[in-house]
């Protein structure tokens, strides 16, 4: 089978394998928390990083919640891996950013970090933070033994339908699910032009 088609169909088999009821959880959480005055931060690195900025414009424009990435400020970024070490740079972001409970923590992730191993250790550190302070904390990742998918208030696990796709397919249903939450209508204030 050519490999459109079968990237396609796997992409229909996961589809059919999300849990609709977690992800309008995930609505009704991140509405609690933009109608309680809370603030979204969304993390991701590599493909991930870019979903998070694109997400962040989503969940600010159309959904009115103060969504901030802290992979939008390169400066601070590249300043904070170079002093500090790539591994905090998200906990001290969000110790900067006063992140308190009222707020939340958005992961894009396809393995969601593991302390074990020493994967993703910024992802970690961060999710330890906001556990520590109580924010809800929300996760997209493609692996449901992720420091994230096990630590999270709302975790939803892309399924593994190929071995060899998991980062492209994880990546792809970031996208789909917050599609899904910014069009939601518990979430969504603004209309889009198309």
């Amino acid at each position: 089978m050519p490999h459109i088609q079968r990237f396609l169909e796997l992409a229909g088999q996961v589809c059919q394998s999300l849990d609709p009821v977690a992800i309008e959880d995930m609505a009704l959480t991140l509405k609690g928390v933009r109608d309680g005055g809370g603030r979204l931060f969304i993390l991701g690195v590599g493909g991930s990083a870019g979903n998070a900025s694109h997400a962040v414009n989503d969940f600010r424009k159309l959904c009115g919640i103060e969504a901030y990435a802290p992979t939008d400020n390169v400066s601070e970024l590249t300043a904070r891996t170079n002093d500090e070490g790539w591994e905090t740079v998200f906990r001290e972001w969000l110790k900067i950013s006063r992140a308190k409970a009222e707020d939340a923590l958005l992961i894009f992730s396809v393995g969601g970090g593991d302390a074990e191993r020493g994967v993703s250790m910024n992802l970690v550190h961060a999710i330890d933070l906001a556990r520590e302070r109580g924010m809800a904390i929300c996760s997209i990742v493609g692996r449901d033994q992720g420091h994230a998918a096990r630590h999270s208030t709302h975790a939803i696990v892309i399924p593994q339908v190929d071995p060899g796709l998991v980062t492209p397919i994880s990546e792809a249903f970031q996208g789909v699910i917050w599609h899904a939450l910014v069009s939601h209508p518990e979430l969504q204030i603004a209309e889009t032009k198309w």
